[in-house]
């Protein structure tokens, strides 16, 4: 079993469900690193499968930790570029779990990969990635190996929203 600092016994899946997946990637130093995610028993194959894709087309990610390094923060685990997984925490500003409260959602490179909403950039930090035109490594884009990687796995990809728009947000229900 593992522990988790962002779960609660309110959290709409039981801590039980939930695994400790370690895995390699491909880092921005163009070296091989390991990473740990926290995800839903029913979504691990789907996740290992596209991350597999990932680190064989050599896709940077910035950092892969657990969200509990940051004290469960989404804001400071976006600020750090981490990619994770679970996080037992509403939709922003609703009552709704977020797809991360279920162990069914990863956020890939926030910093690169912004959230647009009402024309706020989150991270805040990561104005300069608003342009999906620049191409700078960690940038996902329509069509790219990252969308066609999660896609392939059945995963939605909160790029292709209208408001709010979600470049890091890959999820198992598209939301």
């Amino acid at each position: 079993m593992i522990r988790s600092g962002s779960w609660t016994p309110r959290c709409p899946v039981a801590l039980d469900k939930l695994r400790l997946v370690t895995l390699t990637y491909w880092g921005f130093d163009h070296r091989a690193h390991t990473g740990r995610l926290v995800a839903n028993a029913d979504a691990t194959t789907a996740l290992v499968g596209a991350l597999r894709r990932l680190y064989d087309v050599r896709f940077p990610i910035r950092r892969m930790v657990p969200v509990d390094a940051y004290g469960a923060s989404d804001e400071r685990a976006m600020e750090a570029d981490d990619t994770s997984v679970f996080n037992g925490r509403f939709v922003e500003g609703t009552t709704s779990w977020s797809q991360h409260a279920y162990g069914r959602a990863i956020d890939i490179d926030p910093l690169e990969n912004p959230e647009i909403k009402d024309g706020q950039v989150f991270p805040t930090t990561a104005r300069r990635y608003v342009d999906r035109t620049l191409g700078l490594p960690g940038m996902i884009v329509a069509h790219d190996a990252v969308v066609c990687a999660f896609a392939a796995a059945g995963w939605g990809w909160g790029g292709a929203w209208h408001s709010p728009i979600d470049y890091q947000h890959f999820s198992a229900t598209g939301t």
